[in-house]
């Protein structure tokens, strides 16, 4: 995943993952620690598009549609 958009143990929704690399890749990808929400995700090319722009513009999609409301 390029960046996740999802809270994750703590992490605020649209900061970089501190698991993230220099090089863009996951550095716990298939390890145990790995947050369910990351190992569940299952990219598709729709998804994934033809540019990181697009990868990332469609995970701020799908964050936007799944926040959750605010309570009052």
């Amino acid at each position: 995943m390029l960046v996740s958009h999802y809270k994750t143990d703590g992490k605020p929704a649209g900061i970089r993952c501190v698991q993230l690399g220099d090089d863009l890749r996951c550095a716990i990808f298939g390890r145990p620690e790995r947050p369910a929400c990351c190992s569940g995700l299952q990219p598709q090319a729709e998804m994934c598009g033809t540019t990181r722009t697009e990868a990332l513009a469609w995970l701020i999609q799908l964050e936007t549609q799944t926040q959750p409301t605010a309570r009052v």
